[in-house]
């Protein structure tokens, strides 16, 4: 059985779920994986809090299993705890670099992230940019914008209006899944 890493912060973790191991994104596309009946399961690498840095330091861990399918969503808490994009960028980088070193043939996803421009228009630019530099410079599949068509919508989100609910996680996952699909079915 071949195996999907999914390595990120407290979206990947599922936060504040009541049940990640059937709630979270990484458990919605296990469960459609076996709906249909493929040959893969998957790793919840989630970690609340996480820093494109702490991810960095702690990827090793993780790249000690065959991995065939590795699934990058990190970097937000780096905006949010005011790290420089290029610091993310470059720690995102390292991580992938390190993946590629130990799997050369694996493939990739990589969850983009943004902020509203209203913040700072100019970091907000930065920070999105970060996803499809790497996304372009790695040659790995892009999902734009993770949190697309649940952030800032209170019924898909917890209270925190930070972490998406349950019913928001359903949305992230059919989002994501004909990325995961198509690289499941060109590996």
């Amino acid at each position: 059985m071949q195996q999907i890493l999914f390595f990120g912060d407290s979206l990947t973790a599922g936060y504040g779920l009541r049940n990640t191991a059937a709630e979270s994104f990484p458990a919605l596309i296990g469960q459609k994986i076996t709906d249909e009946k493929l040959n893969y399961s998957i790793i919840n690498a989630g970690l609340s809090g996480d820093t494109s840095a702490g991810g960095l330091r702690r990827i090793d861990y993780w790249l000690s299993q065959p991995i065939s399918i590795f699934v990058l969503e990190l970097g937000i808490n780096d905006i949010i705890r005011g790290i420089a994009p290029q610091t993310t960028l470059n720690n995102l980088q390292a991580i992938i670099d390190k993946v590629k070193a130990k799997y050369p043939g694996v493939k990739f996803a990589l969850m983009g992230m943004q902020i509203p421009a209203f913040i700072n228009a100019t970091a907000a630019k930065q920070f999105g940019d970060i996803y499809t530099t790497l996304a372009n410079n790695n040659q790995m599949a892009l999902v734009p914008f993770f949190l697309d068509g649940v952030a800032g919508k209170p019924h898909l989100n917890l209270p925190d209006k930070l972490h998406p609910s349950a019913e928001g996680y359903k949305i992230i996952a059919a989002n994501v899944w004909p990325v995961i699909q198509k690289l499941i079915s060109n590996n």
